[in-house]
């Protein structure tokens, strides 16, 4: 009989009790794991397995938290997680609800990461209303970076594709290790001083933290949020985020991207200028009609006032004639102008006398942008890149003969 009157649980009331003294038997727990099964949804949730060599355990992360990781998990990553543990109750499964999510072993450098972040946040440095517009039209660009850095080369080709017309100034420094940002902030009041560009952009890589962690430094952020000249920032890739990134007037997912924000197209440039002249024969076309309007009223009011309206009737005419030949000339010469600088323009443009079968060899020991100019430069065994209309090469002379 006592087995008959004791109380039947329902499975949901069950897997409820259970939930409950999850929750009230454990507090938030740090768990390390392996990321697997990862799925992100359209509802922004994030659902994985964190896994070991002895088990499992289903996770899951709202939008509201991930939003905060700064990476996209992907399979097999080894993190560190901090959550509450209960239970799913439709299906009985035992998960973790995470709360924060970081990459294994960087615990103490995103610890502080987030606490400088907040800093820095509360200081009003991330606020949108102290960061500026980028030019739309720079007279020149600057380039923070490594001289010997992929991404430099990465940017310097974006932006000869775009605007081959824009001076580029490049400022090398360390952007990895101890010594990086003391380099990174010289080269930003470097180019302030010099004042001789419009937008700097500041480049890196991906990596790791720890290789990002140069563009985290505290008198670094200070330094781009002082800067007299707009900052892009480009560094990592676009899950990668740093403390520049958000200080910088403009932060883009790539250093390519960061080129392509600050360089206009030199197609949309002529479209402007186009737009431009279309715009200005208009108002020229307006103005000749609204002065021939005038003369017209003029006549009628000559022709009352006057004993002899025929003759003023002829001055009028001649008048209206100089007139339309005047603003005839003007506006042929201002025609002339425009094609002759959409002419020197296009004159200007390297790809035009790469086109014609010339190239440019360029040294790679010292600065990108050194263009060899005398036979005595061309040192045996030492590598040189060659830039032809239809590509890049890298060559190393084996044996070099200056002819007189």
């Amino acid at each position: 009989m006592s087995e008959i009157s004791r109380e039947i649980l329902s499975v949901g009331d069950l897997n409820r009790a259970i939930a409950t003294s999850l929750e009230e038997r454990f507090d938030t727990v740090w768990v390390g794991g392996e990321i697997s099964n990862f799925k992100a949804y359209d509802s922004g949730h994030w659902y994985f397995s964190l896994k070991d060599e002895e088990g499992q355990i289903r996770c899951v992360m709202f939008r509201g938290r991930n939003g905060q990781v700064g990476f996209m998990p992907q399979f097999g990553d080894k993190v560190e997680v901090s959550a509450s543990l209960g239970m799913y109750v439709p299906r009985g499964d035992v998960q973790l609800t995470i709360q924060t999510l970081r990459r294994a072993g960087m615990g103490g450098l995103y610890e502080a990461f987030l606490k400088l972040k907040a800093k820095l946040a509360k200081e009003g440095l991330f606020d949108e209303e102290r960061k500026r517009a980028l030019p739309t039209h720079p007279r020149s660009i600057g380039i923070i970076t490594s001289s010997q850095a992929a991404a430099l080369k990465d940017v310097l080709s974006t932006l000869a594709r775009r605007a081959p017309h824009i001076p580029i100034v490049v400022y090398p420094t360390l952007v990895q290790g101890p010594e990086a940002p003391a380099g990174i902030i010289a080269a930003l009041k470097a180019a302030n001083e010099e004042n001789v560009v419009d937008v700097i952009l500041l480049v890196r890589g991906g990596g790791s933290i720890e290789d990002l962690w140069a563009f985290n430094d505290e008198q670094l952020a200070y330094a781009i949020a002082h800067s007299d000249i707009p900052v892009v920032s480009g560094v990592g890739h676009e899950t990668d985020f740093t403390i520049a990134d958000f200080v910088a007037d403009l932060r883009a997912p790539t250093p390519t991207g960061a080129a392509e924000l600050a360089a206009p197209r030199k197609d949309q440039l002529l479209q402007e200028l186009s737009a431009i002249q279309q715009a200005l024969l208009q108002r020229v076309n307006q103005r000749v009609e609204r002065e021939a309007q005038t003369l017209d009223q003029l006549a009628l009011r000559l022709s009352h006032a006057l004993p002899n309206p025929d003759r003023m009737r002829e001055q009028i005419t001649g008048l209206q004639k100089r007139l339309y030949q005047s603003w005839s000339v003007r506006m042929d010469n201002w025609k002339r102008n425009q094609t002759h600088l959409q002419s020197q323009l296009e004159l200007l443009n390297p790809q035009r006398t790469l086109e014609r079968g010339y190239s440019v060899i360029l040294s790679k020991d010292k600065n990108p942008l050194h263009a060899i100019r005398g036979p005595k430069e061309l040192i045996p065994n030492k590598e040189f890149q060659i830039c032809m209309a239809d590509g890049e090469a890298e060559v190393r002379f084996a044996e070099v003969k200056i002819t007189p």
